[in-house]
């Protein structure tokens, strides 16, 4: 691949000309999200862009224990089984900075972070986010933190990646050059804000003044070559979702910020919490410069739904069937979310029975934080293979989950639970993929992706 066009410059070109175009991303560590991401990539010869975000994955194991090599080991495992084609795999790491170790000294967390993206960087990973956007321990908390100090952290971790890269180019000379993100006018990675809360769209003003501060910062670290891998700003478009309720995306409160985009013709805009939007919305969107589509807690809730049906399904057949053991996953998810509430409890808040309710049913999706204990991850491989022990009625199907009935009574999709479980999440990727399709601009016809 040396010499070649990494995909998503070559995404950035096209939409100089007369096509909008678009990508999703997949921020999930979870195997059956990402199985299926690969799976519905299959059926149109789609690139899939999958993202570990650094609290997640990182040198130390995040929480999920892996580091980006394990991480990347992971993806390719599943890639493998699904006959995914690498070479259409694009890995990306995800606000890596010093977002983990913000609370330590700068000079500490930065040394951590330039480590960080180091290690992505060998690991292959090629889209890189540089988010310096957050305060550490020895900063000023008392006023904003400039965006001079931002772009300054930022190109020094860029620099890192540009070393390391060389260092991967030595032991692999295709290796493709990655490319980088800029900017974090979003929530911390896996929250989510208030559906209450005021919403504000970056101003184009900020998006300009972050552009050019970073070009400068660049300049004076002798990275005035690398400038022209810099191929997305992060911004706030005006969408995020709280609890309940879901901002939805509104162009004409975005108007402003998008047209100031034209003057960036290589670049474009990275919305992060588009979660939840309609596809209309999310089309909206790509056809207004915000090209690459960031999606996590919609495909895990998206899961959690197929669980919880799969969880109805066991119930009614188990009353029947007394010689299997239920799973209770339901309940024993419940159980530990509240013996350890470390991952809901600032996100969750009002009554008892508001927290309950929440704890099961919000669109933030605390659950998934949940589903590797092992004691949670037993409950629900017993819960999957009862149901493939017997044949599930296409009337509980129907009632559950009456999408997939249709897909069963039409032969394309097969009676089981796995690949139940995987249809309802490709549901809502369904809703991408029809955002992120190549569109004439000129005729609305639409040619293909990428």
């Amino acid at each position: 691949m040396n010499g070649m066009q990494h995909p998503l410059q070559t995404l950035v070109n096209g939409r100089k000309t007369n096509h909008w175009q678009g990508i999703y991303s997949v921020c999930s560590a979870n195997e059956y999200v990402i199985e299926a991401a690969l799976q519905r990539g299959l059926t149109d010869d789609q690139y899939i862009l999958i993202e570990a975000t650094a609290n997640q994955v990182n040198q130390f194991g995040g929480y999920t224990g892996m580091k980006p090599a394990d991480f990347r080991n992971f993806v390719y495992r599943i890639a493998g089984k699904t006959g995914f084609p690498l070479a259409k795999l694009i890995l990306g790491g995800d606000h890596l900075g010093p977002l983990t170790w913000k609370n330590e000294p700068a000079r500490c967390a930065l040394k951590k972070s330039r480590e960080l993206i180091r290690e992505y960087v060998l690991a292959g990973f090629t889209k890189i986010h540089i988010d310096t956007s957050m305060q550490m321990g020895d900063d000023d908390h008392s006023k904003t933190l400039d965006t001079g100090i931002i772009a300054e952290r930022g190109a020094i971790l860029c620099r890192e990646a540009e070393e390391a890269f060389l260092e991967l180019k030595t032991s692999y000379p295709e290796s493709i050059h990655p490319v980088y993100v800029i900017g974090s006018e979003v929530p911390v990675p896996g929250g989510s804000r208030d559906e209450k809360d005021e919403l504000q769209v970056t101003k184009a003003l900020d998006f300009k003044n972050t552009v050019e501060t970073f070009k400068q910062a660049f300049s004076r670290h002798e990275l005035s070559p690398i400038w022209q891998y810099v191929i997305a700003v992060v911004v706030q478009p005006g969408v995020e979702f709280g609890d309940e309720g879901i901002h939805e995306y509104n162009r004409s409160a975005a108007k402003e910020l998008t047209a100031a985009l034209q003057q960036y013709p290589g670049m474009v805009f990275e919305g992060h919490s588009t979660d939840y939007q309609t596809p209309e919305a999310l089309k909206a969107m790509v056809e207004d410069g915000i090209a690459i589509l960031k999606v996590g807690p919609a495909l895990t809730f998206a899961m959690r739904e197929a669980l919880f049906a799969l969880s109805r399904m066991e119930q009614e057949i188990l009353r029947f069937k007394p010689e299997l053991e239920p799973s209770n996953f339901m309940e024993i998810l419940d159980w530990f979310m509240v013996r350890n509430p470390q991952y809901w409890i600032h996100h969750y808040h009002g009554s008892p029975a508001k927290v309950r309710y929440a704890r099961k049913y919000s669109f933030s999706d605390r659950c998934r934080y949940y589903l590797p204990v092992a004691e949670v991850k037993y409950a629900l491989d017993t819960l999957i293979n009862n149901l493939k022990s017997v044949a599930i009625p296409v009337t509980l199907i129907s009632q559950f989950m009456p999408v997939q009935c249709s897909k069963i009574r039409r032969g394309v999709l097969q009676n089981e639970p796995e690949s139940l479980l995987k249809d309802r999440i490709i549901n809502c990727l369904d809703d991408y993929v029809y955002a992120i399709k190549r569109q004439d601009k000129l005729d609305g016809n639409i040619e293909g992706i990428l």
